[in-house]
């Protein structure tokens, strides 16, 4: 018997995502208003996907969940396609050095962003039908690490490192919860460390990044620039903030502060209450997803719900350890908060999924 929409769940994500919308033009009004003559010109884009993400997530909120599971390769094949189709000069769209996207007029769609939650629904479905498995290395998690690899391979020829680690790490969680040794996870920790080492070492500008984050203040003016500016706006927003709209790093010292660094333009204007309303949305969300997971009466609910949910948590964790010097800079949008149309609209049907699992399955 289907249960209630979970209400609570609803809410704090369209309130989540309103905020971030208001942040957006907080942090790029000034920006936009210099390059585009449009102080709103970046929320009237955000606004456009946030309705369609929201219709979206209604919809797929009363979708069976389980459609998936027969859809799941047609869904993940589209997705491998479009990986390929956008590394083609004149159908690909370079942004930021990476050939990522479609250009679609102003906007832009990012097919990794939808791979990400394609590629959770294969995997959540190839762990519910080789369970038996799992504890088996070549029988049961060689096939899927080895596709997993595949598509970070496709990934990283635009490049876009940052992606391709969230996908990698959200598999590496579904398999973990999935009932693969852990001490297989060591063994290919080093294999991973080896690699990312020689992925760094490959690329000049990912070493410059390394450099930047190990003493960002040795090239202030150059690579780390964007580290200095955002720590400036994060330090001195004390308990509440320079308030709403007074954020000083906005004005064209942190670049384009509306995307991965928006949590930099939160903590300055808002300080550590804004701190703490970002924090708390994340975690009922997160809550309320493992609860969902840990409820699901079926593997495939199971694992689909935990996977959208993990993928959530780790692309959220990487981002602020990122604005706040943590680690270096990877790119990674913060969900629901961060400019960025394919990213919202993604996460958004990732919790429409989400809470229709909350519906028919807990």
């Amino acid at each position: 018997m289907k249960k209630n929409m979970d209400y609570g769940l609803l809410i704090s994500i369209l309130l989540f995502s309103l905020f971030g919308i208001l942040m957006i033009y907080s942090a790029s009004h000034i920006w936009a208003e210099y390059k585009f003559h449009d102080a709103f010109k970046f929320v009237k884009n955000q606004g456009f996907f946030f309705l369609i993400g929201t219709f979206l997530m209604v919809v797929i909120s009363k979708i069976d969940y389980k459609k998936y599971y027969d859809l799941s390769n047609k869904l993940l094949g589209v997705c491998v396609l479009l990986l390929i189709l956008v590394l083609i000069p004149g159908i690909g769209t370079i942004r930021n050095g990476s050939r990522s996207w479609f250009g679609i007029g102003s906007f832009g769609i990012q097919p990794s962003e939808f791979t990400k939650l394609a590629f959770i629904i294969f995997t959540s479905k190839y762990l519910s039908k080789n369970e038996k498995d799992m504890n088996k290395i070549k029988k049961g998690v060689l096939p899927i690490l080895g596709f997993t690899l595949f598509l970070f391979f496709l990934i990283m020829l635009q490049p876009d490192f940052g992606t391709g680690s969230i996908l990698v790490m959200s598999i590496l969680g579904l398999l973990y919860v999935g009932g693969v040794p852990f001490s297989f996870f060591l063994k290919i920790g080093i294999v991973g460390v080896v690699g990312v080492a020689g992925l760094i070492l490959a690329a000049p500008y990912r070493l410059a990044r390394i450099l930047s984050f190990l003493d960002p203040w040795k090239d202030p003016l150059g690579s780390g620039f964007q580290m200095i500016q955002s720590l400036y706006a994060i330090g001195p927003g004390g308990l509440f903030g320079f308030g709403f709209g007074n954020s000083r790093q906005k004005h064209f010292y942190l670049p384009e502060p509306q995307t991965d660094f928006i949590f930099s333009i939160i903590s300055e204007e808002f300080g550590f209450l804004g701190v703490l309303i970002v924090t708390s949305f994340f975690l009922f969300i997160v809550y309320r997803g493992f609860q969902i997971s840990l409820k699901s009466k079926d593997l495939f609910g199971k694992y689909l719900s935990f996977g959208i949910t993990f993928q959530l948590l780790f692309q959220a964790v990487m981002n602020l350890m990122v604005v706040t010097g943590l680690i270096p800079v990877t790119g990674v949008t913060l969900p629901f908060l961060s400019y960025g149309g394919s990213s919202l609209l993604i996460t958004l049907c990732g919790m429409g999924i989400l809470l229709n699992i909350s519906r028919n399955n807990t």
